[in-house]
């Protein structure tokens, strides 16, 4: 085996290593905050709305995440060029691209799948306390933003952790609409010197050392904050 190879590829290298995480931290940012929506709309939302979030979740946890990718990319994306005007807007440069499209379909997957999470987390925290809060006057608002919700993050933290692992696992089908992550890196190393291990072997363990320090940050989070029973 030979690794000479990365000292022409690593600009490109540090790109595709850019592009991943950037495409986790935005799937896994702005999932999360849908996430809290759709999971409060379930516990404590009305019929609507409740039937609105659980079709939500359903139709993304229920179909492949390629397929979702795809109808974005190439459905959705091959009509926003005939929008009047789509072209010369200041967002143009930015919907064109298809790392647009996959954050976009990452976000929303990682959201239909951290909203069970949480809708579980939810209905876990002991009632006892919520009746405490209720008692001392908090308004809902301020019941669930000081106890209800970070309570219930704190339960799901382990599960988490997880989902984020998982998700960091999920960022290479990126690859399969021209983003330019580590996984699109290694195919263009192996094309382009043929060779085959060597490049999977530098995005494994990459990988794997992003999964590891995910996997000790919450385990530090979850020493420094103890579930209370």
């Amino acid at each position: 085996m030979t690794f000479s190879w990365i000292t022409s590829y690593w600009p490109l290298l540090l790109t595709g290593a850019v592009q991943t995480l950037s495409l986790l931290a935005i799937s896994v940012v702005f999932g999360f905050i849908i996430a809290i929506g759709l999971a409060f709309a379930q516990v404590s939302g009305g019929p609507f709305l409740r039937t609105l979030a659980r079709g939500y979740c359903t139709f993304f946890r229920g179909t492949p995440l390629l397929i979702q990718l795809w109808l974005l990319y190439y459905g959705v994306g091959s009509f926003l060029p005939m929008i009047p005007g789509i072209r010369q807007s200041l967002f143009w440069p930015i919907l064109r691209e298809g790392f647009f499209f996959a954050a976009v379909s990452f976000t929303l997957n990682y959201a239909a799948y951290e909203a069970e999470v949480l809708r579980g987390a939810l209905l876990a925290v002991p009632k006892g306390e919520l009746e405490a809060g209720r008692a001392f006057g908090m308004r809902p608002f301020t019941l669930t933003r000081r106890i209800w919700l970070p309570r219930a993050i704190r339960i799901a933290l382990p599960t988490i952790g997880g989902e984020i692992v998982m998700q960091l696992k999920a960022t290479p089908l990126a690859f399969t609409v021209t983003v330019m992550d580590l996984y699109a890196v290694a195919t263009k190393v192996h094309q382009d010197t043929l060779l085959v291990y060597e490049p999977l072997i530098v995005v494994t363990v990459f990988y794997l050392i992003l999964t590891a320090i995910v996997a000790r940050a919450f385990r530090f989070l979850e020493a420094q904050v103890p579930v209370r029973r």
